[in-house]
């Protein structure tokens, strides 16, 4: 068999970065239940005719054969894709458990995704997010709008990372601005603005022109609605200055000012109101958000998400919601390329119980299980070696204690300091710092 090659964007962790990743989840998955979001999980597979009928693009789904060899299989409306995020099969999942759930209904998602996307640093095309969304039936009131950025801010402070950014937006604003000024197609100024940080004013403003149908007076008023930015609610009157009114951009700044004041009195300097914040997808419809790792924002965001009005609906029953992700893998694969994180021990293990002599196992395991029990993690050494020899096994695998089983007593060696005490597996506990791999 020849040597087999990594295959591009498909992650693989090494034992310590896997461990990095599991606190990193546990940290966000505790943040989330502490705002009373549950748990959820769906399915990898969702209709293509689904996937596709919110502005994605074909070129990133996955298709799914029901068979390698048949080639024949389903297509069209009736082939399946893998899902490349978390929102339309919860958009999917409300509307065929709704007499099930109590609304508003929160749930959490921790789940892979798949995206055939070009890979680079920090972009995979397998990769994990972790999702939460609010959802009401018929209405839902915008301060949920504002709950989001608290919930991420307070999990992504709780992560031994860099600080980070909430850039927030309104889609109201920019759709009312846009018909304020006359722009014939809204829809298609919001997803040229959106690529401005890739291609600059310039080029927008061409795309502006070209597929919205605007004027280069009109163009160039949207690039100046996109060069404002606040910390506060200062960016309404900023906006005002601009001398356009619609009522739909009346009520964006009010629900965006809502936003930024919310997450100034919970957090100051976590939240900045960006006007250039579009996010490309249609389903979109209220406040937008965007995340960026202070010394990392040439990487663009790492969690994002916004209000959606229409993506669950059900002839005249709709289910508005609003959901944030963060990239998950994205985010570690940035900070793992750079060294930024590291785990005190390649192993969960803190204890090696050493082995005298192979027929005196059963007398390691016992004590092995007698330390387990007490929630403390062990493994038995895989020889019976002399005992230098399993000491540098312990130290290869950044074990820190070494317990040695005696006719006379037993006791255990702290191997980085060389304290070496009598203990008993019932009572011994190591120092809390030691007793599970430390992530900084």
């Amino acid at each position: 068999m020849s040597k087999p090659t990594p295959i591009s964007g498909f992650p693989e962790w090494t034992p310590a970065q896997r461990m990095i990743e599991q606190f990193v989840l546990d940290r966000i998955r505790a943040t989330f239940e502490l705002y009373g979001f549950a748990p959820l999980e769906t399915r990898s597979v969702e209709p293509l005719d689904q996937l596709l009928r919110k502005g994605e693009t074909s070129k990133e789904v996955y298709v799914l054969r029901r068979l390698q060899a048949d080639a024949e299989g389903p297509a069209g409306d009736d082939s399946l894709g893998l899902h490349f995020d978390l929102t339309v099969p919860f958009a999917r999942y409300v509307l065929e458990n709704a007499g099930k759930l109590q609304f508003p209904f929160r749930r959490y998602q921790i789940q892979k995704v798949w995206r055939g996307e070009r890979p680079q640093e920090g972009r995979y095309r397998e990769f994990l997010q972790a999702d939460i969304d609010i959802v009401d039936r018929d209405t839902l009131p915008a301060h949920h709008e504002a709950e989001m950025p608290l919930v991420i801010g307070d999990a992504l402070r709780s992560l031994p990372i860099p600080a980070v950014k909430i850039q927030v937006n309104n889609r109201k604003i920019c759709e009312g601005f846009y018909r304020g000024v006359g722009i014939d197609d809204p829809e298609a100024a919001l997803r040229a603005v959106d690529r401005l940080d890739r291609i600059g004013p310039a080029k927008v403003a061409e795309l502006l022109v070209e597929t919205a149908g605007a004027t280069e007076a009109q163009a160039k008023a949207a690039l100046a609605l996109a060069e404002i930015s606040a910390p506060d609610a200062s960016f309404a009157d900023a906006v005002r200055a601009l001398g356009v009114s619609d009522p739909l951009l009346d009520e964006g700044i009010g629900e965006l000012s809502a936003v930024v004041e919310t997450a100034a009195a919970h957090s100051p300097g976590l939240c900045v109101a960006d006007l250039r914040i579009a996010r490309g997808l249609d389903y979109y419809t209220g406040t937008v958000y965007e995340t960026q790792m202070v010394g990392y924002e040439r990487f663009g965001s790492i969690c994002s998400g916004g209000r959606y009005d229409n993506l669950a609906s059900s002839g005249n029953v709709r289910f508005p919601g609003v959901g944030i992700s963060i990239g998950v893998t994205r985010l570690l694969g940035l900070l793992f390329g750079a060294d930024a994180l590291s785990v005190s021990r390649s192993v969960p293990t803190c204890v090696l119980v050493a082995v005298t002599a192979e027929d005196d196992r059963p007398a390691s395991n016992s004590i092995a299980e007698a330390l387990r029990s007490r929630g403390i993690p062990t493994e038995v050494s895989p020889s019976a070696a002399k005992f230098g020899k399993q000491i540098r096994y312990a130290e290869r695998r950044g074990i820190p204690y070494v317990w040695f089983p005696g006719a006379e007593g037993d006791e255990v060696k702290d191997i980085r300091s060389g304290e070496q005490i009598a203990a008993a597996a019932g009572e011994w506990t190591p120092p809390r710092e030691d007793l599970k791999p430390l992530v900084s």
